[in-house]
């Protein structure tokens, strides 16, 4: 679910602790989790919960470098079907784009692509915006994409840029992995050349990709059974704007449900659909405008505007500043 309060743990997570030597049983003690968690059928947990788990894993390796352990101990055998998914895909940009749609799944995160003509630029956001994890985890997961690419295309991947909000140390190890020196940045953030980003997975496999696609919709549409309306409004918009097509009707024909009921339940949430709506287009606009070299044209039309000058407009009073003026700092 969107708003990150819970979402399903992956038995997978034990095999991954007995690869680097980790003792569950101590690990979820720790983190003052369910012994038989990864025994259940399905275990969902709170992005508070998850963190624990990480800092409990932290303490029980001992050391600061368990993301690079894990790194080293990574095999297909433990990836989620969300990551092996993306695994068989192309190349790492279709990856990361397919990951971007489901990683929720896996943990409380969301990953911002942003695919240029001479690179390609993934953020990573707590789904939880006031959330506060462990700087294992940050580690983990900007080591476990570089993995990932390198992994799928049997090359020793660099990215140009490595960005991350606190300190990971020993820093000299993790930029040995890296093959280049971090940078600090209010998000964790890579940046891969255009060459590595389209360089053919060795892995790929579409047909594999068709068998796993709609088992993974359908979780995602368990999960958002239990979402908010807020949440379930902006999914839809997500993909009917670049349609044109983002009125409240349309909005209300996906969720299936009337127009009248919906903009009912979004008034008990202390919302219109007229306020998502406005939010839903400036958190894209700024995401395009920052991460992509998309023209003012093209972001108008994926936001379901007209022409540029409403786009622009509207913008302007969301933000106080021009799309040019955002895009140029």
């Amino acid at each position: 679910m969107t708003n990150g309060k819970s979402f399903p743990v992956s038995p997978r997570w034990r095999l991954l602790m007995r690869d680097i030597g980790l003792r569950e049983f101590v690990i979820l003690r720790r983190a003052g989790l369910p012994g038989d968690l990864f025994a259940r059928n399905r275990a969902d947990l709170s992005t508070e919960e998850y963190f624990h788990l990480w800092q409990a894993m932290e303490e029980e390796a001992g050391d600061t470098v368990l993301p690079l352990r894990i790194a080293e101990a990574l095999s297909v055998d433990a990836f989620d079907p969300a990551v092996f998914a993306a695994y068989c895909s192309p190349d790492l940009n279709v990856a990361l784009s397919r990951l971007s749609i489901y990683k929720r799944l896996i943990c409380p995160m969301a990953l911002h692509v942003g695919v240029g003509s001479r690179k390609t630029t993934l953020k990573l956001e707590w789904l939880d915006a006031h959330a506060h994890p462990p700087a294992s985890l940050i580690g983990f997961e900007l080591v476990f994409f570089v993995q990932l690419a390198r992994l799928a295309t049997r090359t020793p991947i660099r990215p140009l840029e490595v960005r991350t909000p606190v300190p990971l140390e020993p820093r000299s190890d993790y930029e040995e992995f890296f093959s280049v020196s971090m940078k600090s940045g209010r998000q964790a953030t890579l940046v891969f050349q255009r060459e590595d980003a389209t360089r053919p997975f060795l892995s790929a496999n579409e047909e594999m990709w068709s068998t796993f696609e709609p088992g993974l919709k359908r979780r995602l549409s368990e999960l958002d059974e239990s979402a908010t309306t807020m949440d379930r409004v902006r999914s839809a918009l997500l993909e009917l704007l670049p349609s044109g097509n983002a009125s409240i009707g349309a909005v209300a024909q996906e969720l299936g449900t009337s127009s009248r009921t919906l903009q009912r339940r979004l008034q008990h949430e202390g919302a219109t659909f007229q306020t998502v709506l406005d939010s839903t287009r400036e958190e894209l606009g700024r995401h395009y405008l920052t991460t992509t070299h998309l023209s003012g044209a093209e972001i108008s039309f994926l936001l379901g505007y007209e022409d540029p000058s409403s786009f622009s407009r509207a913008f302007h009073s969301w933000t106080g500043h021009t799309p040019d003026a955002l895009r140029t700092e």
